[in-house]
């Protein structure tokens, strides 16, 4: 759950505080902090604890103040938030532009990265267990061959990375291997070169250089000859960002097996696809595949090959189990018979086991061996499943409302303390509204976005509503002379005073009820979600 919550926008909680938009001009920022200077200045109380509550939110007013206008401080803030601004970075004085100063700060991010990872060890493999139904029938055994492959790499330095590796593969009475060795050298930010050795099954020896030629423009070109026959092959790739979400790559081999592709991938955050056409010498392909992404744990999947010496269509899906472990279950049928396919990958190791159903294409059983798993994995999601995964992400709520109980109680008590400050001034709002008719708060509350959808169930005992806060004092103090209420998009709401992050790591939503004339309205609004009311329908 907190792995979602950090992959959203930024918080930019600073803009929530003085309650403007992102893209507030300097003089917006000034007006807003004088305002709240009116509100929270210590000097304003008499009371000791008054006085107390208010220099601490007058320290947090000027903290935002004193960052958002300073130009590169709020470019730096914009970018990283307030990692950015306590992570010790410096920055040239000749940064002015956010460009410069985000690809500065991406520069000596990744120094950092590398650091830290720096002769760390990265594993990555694949073991694959060909299957055969028919064989198993017939008594000669289920298996038909195995490979496998593994590398390890090491960054030995900043700029010096060695891979180790090897692959093996057994099919009946026959089978082989061989080890290679990869040495990369990174020159700068833009260029790289490889030199490889490989010996046994195929014994070569190469070299591969890639530059960025352009900020969306990469080439590759390589060189690698075989130690059995003296063979050589060049290879060239050229690499394009077409757009924001689209690559597109040329490549071209000259050899005994000469070939050119071209290929192209689009990724968005619910779908993404690929294509490719492949001529070589002794034959042409094309292959193409689409994956939906229905939610950030559940995928669909669908791909087809088609050329001179294939014939393929495979529909699936898979289910992410953690972090690092993904499930896929995938049918094909093509010219090669009726296969299924399981496939479970965990962080950078894939075990994959394709399974031979029947070589012919019988229209019944083909369609039976679709329906039959499909029918399976639906029962099982239901049944075994679901429950599970729900009794899972319950004791994960639990255990994150009990790791995060102190922080919530110290984010409660001081928005109960912020709350106090504005209340004279909201109470003397709401009144004002009330008499003319106009925009009057009747229920807010923000949180956990489950406990709002039974908000009407909760009682003050119940645990749900620990994960939820009322928030109706201080939206009824900013509702503006015109009687409006705005929170800006793109901005989290538990940065605004007198609110507070009451479930971290849980997707959250804002409930408000309110009058305007003598109706009663309701609206719902997620965490960054703009909210404007009353609405332009709604005004006379």
């Amino acid at each position: 759950m907190e792995e979602e919550e950090k992959a959203g926008p930024p918080n930019k909680d600073l803009y929530a505080l003085l309650h403007i938009s992102p893209e507030a001009s300097d003089e917006e920022i000034r007006k807003a902090y004088r305002q709240w200077a009116q509100v929270y200045h210590p000097d304003k109380y008499q009371s000791p604890q008054m006085k107390d509550i208010a220099t601490e939110n007058f320290q947090r007013i000027c903290e935002a103040y004193e960052i958002l206008t300073d130009e590169n401080r709020r470019q730096i803030y914009d970018i990283y938030g307030m990692e950015g601004l306590t992570s010790g970075l410096e920055l040239g004085p000749k940064l002015n532009k956010a460009d410069e100063i985000k690809e500065e700060l991406e520069r000596l991010r990744k120094r950092k990265e590398q650091e830290k990872t720096s002769a760390h060890f990265r594993p990555s493999g694949t073991i694959l267990a060909n299957m055969s139904l028919p064989h198993f029938l017939k008594g000669v055994g289920i298996m038909r061959g195995m490979a496998m492959t593994s590398e390890v790499q090491s960054q030995i330095s900043k700029s010096n990375t060695v891979g180790i590796g090897g692959n093996l593969a057994v099919t009946g009475n026959a089978g082989g291997g061989a080890a290679s060795a990869v040495f990369r050298h990174q020159f700068s930010s833009v260029s790289s070169v490889e030199f490889m050795a490989s010996a046994g099954l195929r014994s070569l020896i190469g070299m591969q250089a890639s530059r960025h030629l352009t900020l969306h423009s990469t080439a590759t070109m390589g060189i690698s000859m075989s130690l059995k026959d003296g063979s050589l092959n060049l290879s060239n790739a050229w690499t394009r960002q077409l757009s924001e979400t689209t690559n597109g790559n040329i490549q071209l081999i000259l050899g005994p097996e000469s070939s050119v592709a071209v290929g192209w991938q689009k990724k968005e955050e619910k779908r993404s696809v690929a294509g490719e056409v492949k001529f070589s010498t002794s034959s042409f392909g094309a292959s193409a595949h689409y994956t939906h992404r229905f939610s950030s744990k559940s995928h669909g999947r669908i791909a087809g090959k088609v050329g001179s010496t294939m014939l393929e269509l495979e529909l699936g899906g898979g289910r992410k189990l953690s972090k690092f472990s993904t499930v896929r279950m995938l049918y094909s049928i093509g010219i090669q018979g009726i296969f299924w396919k399981f496939e479970l990958h965990r962080g950078g190791q894939k075990l994959i086991i394709p399974i031979l159903i029947s070589r012919h294409l019988n229209p019944v059983f083909a369609a039976g061996a679709f329906l039959f798993p499909t029918s399976a994995y639906f029962l099982l999601k239901k049944f075994i499943v679901k429950p599970y995964y729900q009794r899972r992400e319950k004791q994960k709520a639990l255990e994150n409302m009990q790791k995060t109980s102190a922080q919530v109680r110290e984010a409660r008590t001081a928005a109960e303390k912020a709350q106090q400050l504005l209340q004279n001034v909201a109470n003397r709002k709401r009144n004002r509204q009330s008499e003319i008719g106009g925009l009057v708060i009747t229920k807010a509350i923000y949180g956990n976005q489950k406990a709002l959808k039974k908000m009407d169930e909760l009682s003050p005992n119940d645990e749900s509503s620990l994960s939820v806060i009322d928030v109706t004092l201080p939206l009824n103090f900013l509702v503006n002379d015109s009687g409006q209420l705005k929170l800006h998009n793109g901005v989290k709401k538990s940065g605004i005073m007198g609110f507070c992050d009451p479930c971290p790591g849980e997707p959250k939503q804002l409930y408000v009820e309110y009058t305007y004339g003598d109706k009663t309205f309701e609206v719902v609004v997620d965490d960054y979600e703009e909210l404007l009311i009353p609405r332009p329908s709604q005004q006379v």
